[in-house]
């Protein structure tokens, strides 16, 4: 079976990538509509599908709530860690030979964006001589994008190793965006720094890093220090815990309390080995990118691509290894507060856009005849349920349940009929543990908020959180709903930044 389909993919390329295209968004629309159609002709069908579900959320929510809560004490610990005097104690020789290019693809960025960017990198305990920084504008930025590069190069003149910028140009065959701009930076950087100055690539990491995102000051020593701990570094991924709190207090409700949600995700993921993916922010190996060609450049998703193509380069062997540091980022924000919900929701439909990987994943796992079956299974099977499944959680956890019993007058004097809104809403009842945890580790991690708080606000806070049913239909399931939809009519989305003020 699988060499014909490996003879037939090799032989009708274009079908097989449009097939594969169409193929999440017919699932997705077949999930969300089948408990509407399906409550006239097979209600007890429909029944089972919504309690298996509300059972297999239940296990996600549960899953989440206890590793989030082991992920946030050992983010706590290790920020405490002495790491730069524990890589001297352990790696004498070795400590300080570990270099760092830090590559920051930008685009219309606000200055000040960047400065603090870089400010945050000027705090690392880590030798700040071993950081090579290379800030990658885009040539279409004309000189707004040269003006912020000599600014950018004169501030931080002597502070770092290197602080390079350079322009990355409209190429033919490019997708513009953030993966094309790392690989175009990032080679610029090799031959800068390996080719010109002799350092060794065996001994240099690459990060690439959002323009708003803040390490925290011992990151790239607990990178190194894994680095040199790691008997494979050359087959590794290290990925910090993403959250959301650089503007936290400034967003609107809706906003604040996605962000708070995906910061505490981004903490739990790290302790997923199967389904812990690279993510935003992170860091390589030098080596490892040059390697294997470094970043596609025909493609918007870069983070979940690159993963993927390290994967089945390394026949399986290669690994996201999770580093316990916050890494912290910007939520979706504008100038008001309908541009602020306008930005989030572009910012998400990009985000479901990983979905058009998933044509380039599948196609990689039946063509990997090398791979263990089970390694590459899980591995896929797990990206593959998360990307199908972003439009259809809410429909199938809010209103499914109710469908049957609503659609069909026959089943609704069963006793399934009558019990399955009871029996739905008493496992989804449960779940909402994962809620509290949520709001309890977000409210330990969040920054103070800036201004003085009234009885009023600390009352608001939580209750924000009862927001969830409409922010969770407008800002999760309608732009994954309209990114599979677009892939699944070729209609293909451009790269779109987004807004930081």
């Amino acid at each position: 079976m699988g060499d014909l389909l490996r003879t037939y993919i090799k032989r009708h390329p274009v079908r097989t990538q449009r097939f594969l295209e169409i193929l999440p968004g017919f699932v997705s629309w077949s999930l969300i509509l089948f408990p509407f159609w399906g409550s006239l002709i097979f209600p007890t069908l429909v029944a089972y599908y919504v309690i298996g579900f509300a059972v297999y959320w239940l296990y996600r929510s549960l899953t989440m709530s206890f590793l989030a809560i082991v992920a946030h004490f050992k983010i706590k610990a290790a920020s405490k860690f002495t790491w730069v005097e524990d890589l001297q104690n352990r790696f004498p020789d070795k400590w300080d030979t570990i270099h760092h290019i830090i590559v920051i693809p930008t685009y219309k960025e606000p200055l000040e964006i960047l400065e603090r960017t870089l400010s945050a990198l000027a705090k690392q305990s880590y030798p700040l001589k071993n950081l090579h920084i290379m800030v990658s504008f885009e040539e279409r930025e004309g000189n707004a994008g040269r003006e912020k590069a000599a600014s950018l190069e004169k501030k931080f003149e002597g502070v770092f190793g290197h602080i390079w910028t350079t322009h990355h140009p409209d190429i033919e065959g490019e997708v513009k965006g953030k993966s094309s701009n790392t690989c175009w930076g990032a080679k610029i950087a090799k031959k800068l720094l390996v080719d010109e100055e002799g350092i060794p690539i065996e001994n240099i990491t690459i990060t690439s890093e959002d323009a708003d995102a803040q390490f925290h000051h011992h990151y790239f020593a607990a990178v190194a220090f894994s680095f040199l701990e790691t008997d494979k570094p050359f087959n590794a991924i290290w990925q910090g815990a993403i959250v959301f709190y650089n503007n936290i207090w400034r967003v609107p409700a809706p906003i604040r309390v996605l962000a708070s949600m995906f910061s505490v995700i981004q903490m739990h993921i790290l302790l997923r080995s199967d389904r812990l993916i690279n993510f935003s922010t992170y860091t390589t190996s030098l080596k490892h990118v040059h390697d294997i060609g470094y970043w596609d450049t025909d493609v918007i998703p870069e983070d979940y691509r690159l993963f993927f193509k390290s994967y089945f380069a390394k026949k399986g062997d290669f690994e996201v290894k999770p580093i316990f540091l916050p890494v912290y980022s910007d939520a979706a924000e504008s100038t008001s507060r309908i541009s602020s919900f306008n930005n989030q929701y572009e910012q998400l439909k990009r985000w479901a856009w990983g979905v058009s990987d998933d044509s380039y994943i599948i196609k990689k796992y039946i063509e990997a005849k090398d791979i263990p079956f089970w390694d590459r299974t899980v591995r896929v099977a797990t990206t593959i349920e998360d990307h199908f499944l972003w439009p259809v959680n809410w429909f199938a956890i809010t209103i499914s349940a109710f469908l049957p019993p609503l659609l069909n007058e026959a089943f609704n004097r069963t006793v399934l009929g009558k019990t399955l809104p009871q029996v739905t809403s008493s496992l989804l009842t449960i779940a909402l543990i994962s809620m509290v945890v949520i709001f309890v580790i977000d409210a330990v991690n969040r920054p103070p908020r800036p201004n003085s708080r009234n009885l009023l606000s600390y009352i608001l806070q939580p209750l924000e959180f009862f927001l969830l049913p409409l922010v969770g239909f407008f800002f999760n399931a309608l732009p994954g709903i309209d990114a599979h939809t677009r892939l699944m009519l070729g209609k293909y989305i451009e790269y779109k930044v987004t807004e930081k003020v």
